[in-house]
């Protein structure tokens, strides 16, 4: 591609690939995403594959909430394994002095 070797310019910004973009172009595979470059020297327009930073944004609150949802999972059932704990433990103490 000739905007590894040489100066170019950004002629469309990143945009999703259309479905008959991502069946002819084979840099919209990777990401779903292109953008059109201009080769200054050669003066040839090539695509390149690039990131959206919207889809970003939204992968990356999904990610957040996963984690959250999973966090609060486990700090209930850590709750409920200590109060299980406690019971077991008040409940020795209590066999102890009715022993004595």
């Amino acid at each position: 591609p000739c905007w590894r070797v040489e100066d170019f310019v950004v002629a469309q910004e990143c945009t999703r690939c259309s479905s008959f973009q991502a069946k002819t172009i084979p840099q919209c595979s990777p990401t779903g995403f292109i953008k059109k470059i201009s080769c200054l020297t050669s003066n040839r327009d090539e695509f390149k594959s690039c990131r959206s930073a919207v889809m970003e944004a939204h992968v990356f609150w999904r990610f957040v909430g996963t984690m959250m949802c999973v966090a609060t999972v486990f700090a209930v059932l850590v709750v409920c394994r200590q109060r299980v704990l406690d019971r077991k433990a008040l409940e020795k103490v209590r066999k102890q002095i009715e022993s004595i």
